[in-house]
């Protein structure tokens, strides 16, 4: 199997990692950081804002069985692009809309997919925000991070704002989910 990249930020990567593993077609999703400055940073150098990264997700997906337009449709589908630096209360830049493309073919379905949304679809902003930039590098998450939400279902953050976001999800995009996950 032939796979591909893609690398995204919409906010805490708590909430995107349980949406994209659940996908058909996605091998993994890895929370991180990516579009910073700084090699190999902590959880606690991208909170201070200080590095330039987001809090990502790295989402490996076979193509055969899901595209990257449809990767990027669930995206915008799960978080706000029209407001800076956050997503609801979490505040920062390290919580911004990113996408950071692979290759030039990512680039192009993201401006296209961008432009082709619609001026308010329900969001606090009028007009799209997400960075559009160049993948460098990504550095994965510290352990307790990964399959957070999993492991932590019952934790505040995880029952009021990720436990509503995935029962959406799932209603939104039941046809794409993976039974067995």
């Amino acid at each position: 199997m032939e796979t591909k990249t893609a690398t995204l930020g919409g906010g805490c990567f708590w909430c995107l990692e349980p949406l994209f593993d659940q996908l058909k077609g996605v091998v993994s999703a890895t929370p991180g950081y990516a579009g910073g400055r700084s090699q190999n940073p902590s959880y606690e150098q991208v909170c201070s804002g200080t590095t330039g990264h987001a809090e990502v997700c790295q989402v490996v997906f076979d193509p055969a069985e899901i595209s990257y337009r449809d990767l990027l449709d669930v995206f915008f589908a799960v978080h706000d692009p029209t407001t800076q630096d956050r997503q609801g209360a979490d505040i920062g830049s390290q919580y911004r809309s990113i996408i950071l493309y692979h290759d030039p073919s990512q680039r192009a379905c993201a401006e296209e997919v961008m432009a082709s949304l619609p001026d308010d679809d329900g969001w606090e902003g009028t007009h799209i925000v997400t960075e559009l930039a160049p993948f460098t590098d990504f550095y994965p998450a510290e352990d307790y991070h990964r399959e957070y939400f999993a492991r932590n279902p019952n934790q505040g953050y995880c029952r009021i704002v990720i436990s509503p976001k995935v029962a959406k999800f799932k209603r939104k995009f039941a046809d794409r989910l993976d039974s067995a996950r």
